[in-house]
Protein backbone atom coordinates (compact mmCIF):
# COMPACT_ATOMS: atom_id res chain seq x y z
CA UNK A 1 0.00 0.00 0.00
CA UNK A 2 1.19 3.54 -0.64
CA UNK A 3 2.09 5.94 2.14
CA UNK A 4 0.82 9.36 3.17
CA UNK A 5 3.57 11.99 3.31
CA UNK A 6 3.14 14.93 5.70
CA UNK A 7 4.94 18.17 4.92
CA UNK A 8 5.47 20.89 7.53
CA UNK A 9 6.65 23.61 5.16
CA UNK A 10 8.89 26.39 6.45
CA UNK A 11 10.81 29.24 4.88
CA UNK A 12 14.18 27.72 5.88
CA UNK A 13 13.46 24.10 6.78
CA UNK A 14 10.68 21.65 6.07
CA UNK A 15 9.79 18.71 8.27
CA UNK A 16 8.64 15.46 6.70
CA UNK A 17 6.83 12.50 8.21
CA UNK A 18 5.11 9.53 6.66
CA UNK A 19 2.91 6.62 7.44
CA UNK A 20 3.84 3.00 7.38
CA UNK A 21 2.55 1.24 4.22
CA UNK A 22 -0.64 0.20 6.07
CA UNK A 23 -1.25 3.88 6.97
CA UNK A 24 -1.58 3.20 10.69
CA UNK A 25 1.49 4.83 12.27
CA UNK A 26 3.06 8.23 11.63
CA UNK A 27 6.85 8.34 11.74
CA UNK A 28 9.27 11.26 11.49
CA UNK A 29 11.20 11.05 8.24
CA UNK A 30 13.50 14.01 7.58
CA UNK A 31 14.11 17.69 7.91
CA UNK A 32 15.15 19.22 4.61
CA UNK A 33 16.42 22.66 3.70
CA UNK A 34 13.42 24.15 1.93
CA UNK A 35 15.67 25.25 -0.94
CA UNK A 36 16.29 21.55 -1.74
CA UNK A 37 12.79 20.29 -0.95
CA UNK A 38 11.59 19.81 -4.52
CA UNK A 39 14.61 17.68 -5.43
CA UNK A 40 14.31 15.70 -2.21
CA UNK A 41 10.64 14.96 -2.86
CA UNK A 42 11.37 13.95 -6.44
CA UNK A 43 13.87 11.34 -5.29
CA UNK A 44 11.58 10.13 -2.52
CA UNK A 45 8.63 9.71 -4.89
CA UNK A 46 10.78 7.76 -7.35
CA UNK A 47 11.59 5.22 -4.63
CA UNK A 48 8.37 5.09 -2.59
CA UNK A 49 4.69 4.84 -3.40
CA UNK A 50 3.02 7.99 -2.06
CA UNK A 51 -0.77 8.18 -2.16
CA UNK A 52 -1.31 11.58 -0.58
CA UNK A 53 0.50 14.73 0.46
CA UNK A 54 -0.72 16.18 3.74
CA UNK A 55 0.53 19.75 3.62
CA UNK A 56 0.42 21.81 6.79
CA UNK A 57 -1.57 24.98 6.24
CA UNK A 58 -0.48 27.72 8.64
CA UNK A 59 -2.94 30.31 9.90
CA UNK A 60 -3.18 32.41 13.03
CA UNK A 61 -5.76 31.59 15.68
CA UNK A 62 -8.11 34.17 14.15
CA UNK A 63 -7.81 32.45 10.75
CA UNK A 64 -5.66 35.13 9.12
CA UNK A 65 -2.53 34.32 7.13
CA UNK A 66 0.90 33.96 8.70
CA UNK A 67 4.19 35.00 7.09
CA UNK A 68 4.39 31.53 5.48
CA UNK A 69 0.82 30.98 4.28
CA UNK A 70 1.34 32.33 0.75
CA UNK A 71 4.51 30.25 0.37
CA UNK A 72 2.50 27.17 1.34
CA UNK A 73 -0.19 28.03 -1.23
CA UNK A 74 2.51 28.37 -3.89
CA UNK A 75 4.04 25.04 -2.88
CA UNK A 76 0.61 23.39 -2.94
CA UNK A 77 0.18 24.61 -6.54
CA UNK A 78 3.59 23.17 -7.40
CA UNK A 79 2.64 19.78 -5.93
CA UNK A 80 -0.68 19.69 -7.80
CA UNK A 81 0.99 20.52 -11.13
CA UNK A 82 4.05 18.31 -10.70
CA UNK A 83 2.36 15.28 -9.13
CA UNK A 84 -1.26 15.30 -10.33
CA UNK A 85 -1.57 11.58 -9.58
CA UNK A 86 -0.93 12.18 -5.85
CA UNK A 87 -3.79 13.63 -3.83
CA UNK A 88 -3.12 16.81 -1.88
CA UNK A 89 -4.85 17.75 1.33
CA UNK A 90 -4.20 20.92 3.31
CA UNK A 91 -4.22 20.44 7.08
CA UNK A 92 -4.59 23.02 9.81
CA UNK A 93 -1.23 22.95 11.51
CA UNK A 94 -1.88 25.49 14.25
CA UNK A 95 -0.18 24.57 17.51
CA UNK A 96 1.80 21.62 16.11
CA UNK A 97 5.12 23.35 16.85
CA UNK A 98 4.06 23.99 20.44
CA UNK A 99 2.87 20.41 20.77
CA UNK A 100 6.17 19.15 19.33
CA UNK A 101 8.20 21.24 21.78
CA UNK A 102 6.09 19.98 24.68
CA UNK A 103 6.54 16.39 23.48
CA UNK A 104 10.31 16.87 23.40
CA UNK A 105 10.25 18.29 26.94
CA UNK A 106 7.96 15.54 28.22
CA UNK A 107 10.12 12.92 26.56
CA UNK A 108 13.21 14.18 28.37
CA UNK A 109 15.05 15.28 25.23
CA UNK A 110 18.22 17.11 26.15
CA UNK A 111 18.43 20.86 25.73
CA UNK A 112 21.20 20.37 23.17
CA UNK A 113 18.99 18.14 21.00
CA UNK A 114 15.98 20.46 21.38
CA UNK A 115 18.09 23.30 19.99
CA UNK A 116 18.50 21.38 16.75
CA UNK A 117 15.75 23.08 14.78
CA UNK A 118 15.24 20.09 12.50
CA UNK A 119 14.02 17.99 15.42
CA UNK A 120 11.07 20.33 15.94
CA UNK A 121 10.19 20.45 12.24
CA UNK A 122 9.98 16.72 11.64
CA UNK A 123 8.22 16.14 14.96
CA UNK A 124 5.65 18.80 14.00
CA UNK A 125 5.04 16.96 10.72
CA UNK A 126 4.64 13.71 12.65
CA UNK A 127 2.10 15.22 15.06
CA UNK A 128 0.15 16.69 12.16
CA UNK A 129 0.06 13.31 10.42
CA UNK A 130 -0.92 11.44 13.57
CA UNK A 131 -3.80 13.90 14.10
CA UNK A 132 -4.90 13.27 10.52
CA UNK A 133 -4.81 9.51 11.00
CA UNK A 134 -6.78 9.79 14.23
CA UNK A 135 -9.66 11.79 12.80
Amino acid sequence: MPRILAIDYGKKRTGLAWTDPMQIIATALDTVDTSGLKDHLGKLIQNEAIEKFLLGYPTRTDGSDTHVTQDVRNFASYLEKTYPEIKLELWDERFTSRMAMQAMLDGGMSKKKRRQKGQLDKLSATIMLQEYLGQ
